[in-house]
């Protein structure tokens, strides 16, 4: 990110916390937002160098087959899905680093697609809100080193990695997740060979298919001090992948490291009876300058173990593949049966994301990391 200095600093955001009529004098004409109306610290708040929009979410995205974008994306390129109904598209990150959030339509469902390269946090939000169609773009600001986006309806600032409100009118309130697994783009080809991809013509000139943060995914590094002032969960690397999940009160982290050994891990959160897959052959889009050269982090599913009145148990097949016990079906990595007496039938999945563990734990500091 560039370091620029501008005038909506941390610190003139502090200033709210003494006197919001005097601090908010300084955003008349730049922002509608209701800043005396917050439910965190405004001090943890800083900026990340471009100013309101400066980096530019895609509000009229255009579409390709997958024949066409097949030309320009390599098979372990990462991407987001979004799979509502009959139709499934996909949001290469090549794309979604350099602008973070996509507003669209996904069949009848108005979603926003987001992704903030220093949490690796790829997340997707129905639009659909309080009686209107929100869209969203970029503040400029971080916390904890997360993308803080905002509405342009009501100009209330978002928490990313949580989809909550943390100042303005929605302040408290929380957006509703959509399912959006990060996997790589022969998964995608392979499973939805008439989906759409998101175009490369967005109207901005990028070097896409380049990371800007080149290095910047390393196991044993950290996250940018500058832009992460809080302390790091230490039961985990910082920079440890995790599966993170949330049902009703219980909070999981199933680090990539132990799922690449196990491929497979059962658990019971909030009393639903889940299976978390991995499998390899996804590149991560912030490693290698190149993205398509990005060293192999796998990706993951989760899903509910129950099919009907069936509670099915998994266990690692071939080819980073799956097999349930039950009937001996083989499962890929989206929770499809691909062979076998079930082939054809589909697992429920459960809405989860791959953070770095650092952004998680500190959002969900009550989590428990499942090794």
């Amino acid at each position: 990110m560039k370091t620029t200095t501008i005038a909506t600093t941390a610190a003139a955001l502090a200033l709210l916390a003494v006197n919001p009529n005097e601090a908010a004098a300084q955003f008349s004409g730049r922002w509608k937002t209701d800043f005396s109306n917050h439910t965190v610290p405004l001090d943890e708040i800083s900026s990340g160098g471009p100013a309101k929009d400066g980096i530019p979410a895609i509000d009229h995205p255009r579409f390709e087959t997958v024949q066409q974008a097949d030309r320009w994306l390599n098979d372990r390129e990462p991407v987001v899905l979004v799979n509502i109904g009959n139709v499934a598209k996909a949001y290469p990150l090549q794309i979604l680093i350099w602008h973070e959030i996509v507003n669209d339509e996904v069949g009848d469902t108005p979603v926003s697609v987001t992704f903030c390269p220093l949490c690796n946090t790829a997340l997707s939000f129905d639009r659909r809100f309080d009686g209107q169609v929100l869209d969203f773009g970029t503040t400029g600001r971080l916390r904890h080193s997360d993308l803080v986006m905002y509405d342009r309806q009501t100009e209330t600032w978002w928490q990313q990695a949580t989809g909550e409100g943390i100042i303005g009118k929605y302040a408290g309130r929380r957006l509703e997740f959509i399912s959006s697994p990060l996997i790589s783009w022969g998964t995608f080809k392979e499973q939805f060979s008439d989906g759409h991809v998101l175009s490369r013509e967005t109207g901005h000139r990028r070097s896409y298919g380049q990371n800007p943060y080149a290095g910047y995914d390393n196991p044993r590094g950290r996250p940018f001090r500058r832009f992460f002032g809080a302390k790091v969960d230490k039961r985990l690397s910082a920079m440890e992948r995790v599966v993170a999940l949330e049902l009703g009160e219980e909070v999981r982290a199933y680090p990539f490291s132990s799922l690449k050994k196990k491929r497979v891990v059962a658990d019971k959160v909030a009393g639903r009876d889940i299976v978390v897959f991995w499998s390899p052959g996804t590149a991560s889009a912030l490693d290698n300058r190149n993205i398509s050269r990005g060293r192999d982090v796998g990706s993951s599913g989760v899903f509910d173990r129950h099919l009907g009145d069936r509670l099915l148990s998994f266990e690692s097949g071939a080819d980073g593949q799956f097999q349930d016990k039950e009937t001996k079906s083989t499962w890929n990595i989206l929770g499809r049966a691909v062979a076998g007496p079930l082939t054809g039938q589909a697992l429920t999945p459960i809405q989860h994301g791959n953070h770095f563990w650092f952004a998680w734990g500190v959002f969900k500091p009550n989590t428990k990391v499942v090794q």
